[in-house]
């Protein structure tokens, strides 16, 4: 199968080997971060079985096209993007916490507000909202970022409180997520697509605050199409998406969210197969070029070569 399960390298200079749900990260020379893009795909905080193939390249070309239309808005930890699935960056201390951004109400946020909440994460939302709904202007939700196991809402006021991130940092990420949401709207509406939600994770060298891992990408984001939105609000159908949000149905439709006791359903062929296009079809709208798929014939060798190749250059 044409499809990065997982890697086990031993590259010059490696001082570190991390294999997080979707990415395995090697750490070179303990001032740099080779970081794979896997085609591993999780949902509720799960890995599943089955990689999906090209998911990984998707992932990482999205959100270096991202980052670099947004340097000028906050620096990045990105250094080079050697192979599709591959990206080199430095090494940034990361916040204990990630920025989720929600334009509209959808996902989470409307499971929580359909079960009769009316703040997410100390933010106030009005009556009469329905799902997808765009929401007065956007609100910060941020989750504590956890090592192990489910992240968590928290507000900005336990955030400060808890000292997990300082007073002068926080409003410094607040502006940051506020100015990168619009800039990602922005270029979503040119492709005929909402930016619905998304989330960012900062980190720090020093005094220098970086936006660090990835950004705008399906597993960070949730894309409506802009044709047909207000129709089907009219109509209280279910909007067109882009997002990982299908996997979800398609798990919970079977049966499973994460919870003790359940079984992930068994993924055949025609599922991979379908999640494998979906993957590309946001590529394809997000980025509005034809995606290509490499070479495969040993995906191995050729990400492996592409680091070291890059490494060697640092």
């Amino acid at each position: 199968m044409n499809a990065i399960k997982e890697t086990h390298f031993n590259l010059p200079g490696q001082t570190n080997y991390y294999k997080g749900k979707v990415r395995d990260v090697y750490t070179i020379d303990n001032k740099y971060l080779a970081m794979v893009v896997t085609d591993r795909i999780s949902a509720f905080d799960v890995v599943l079985p089955e990689p999906i193939p090209y998911k990984g390249q998707v992932l990482n070309q999205i959100a270096a096209r991202f980052l670099e239309a947004t340097a000028d808005i906050v620096p990045n930890w990105v250094i080079s993007v050697p192979d599709p699935s591959v990206t080199i960056g430095r090494i940034c201390e990361p916040f204990k916490v990630e920025m989720v951004i929600r334009g509209y109400l959808a996902g989470h946020a409307w499971r929580e507000y359909s079960a009769g909440k009316r703040q997410v994460c100390g933010e106030s939302l009005p009556e009469g909202l329905k799902e997808n709904d765009i929401l007065p202007e956007p609100i910060i939700t941020p989750t504590t970022k956890a090592s192990v196991g489910h992240d968590e809402d928290i507000s900005k006021a336990e955030i400060l409180k808890q000292n997990i991130v300082s007073a002068d940092d926080y409003a410094k990420l607040e502006v940051y997520t506020k100015a990168l949401f619009k800039r990602g709207t922005e270029i979503a509406a040119k492709q005929g697509l909402i930016l619905v939600d998304t989330k960012y994770e900062f980190g720090k060298v020093g005094d220098v605050i970086y936006l660090i891992d990835e950004i705008h990408t399906p597993d960070s984001s949730r894309y409506f199409y802009k044709g047909g939105y207000e129709e089907r609000q009219q109509k209280g159908e279910a909007q067109k998406q882009l997002s990982k949000e299908f996997v979800r149905k398609w798990l919970i439709e079977n049966g499973f969210q994460g919870k003790d006791g359940q079984v992930v359903p068994v993924m055949t062929a025609d599922i991979v197969k379908s999640i494998s296009e979906r993957y590309i079809e946001l590529y394809e709208q997000i980025i509005g070029e034809k995606f290509e798929k490499p070479d495969n014939e040993n995906v191995l060798n050729r990400v492996e070569s592409g680091i070291k190749l890059a490494l060697s250059s640092l």
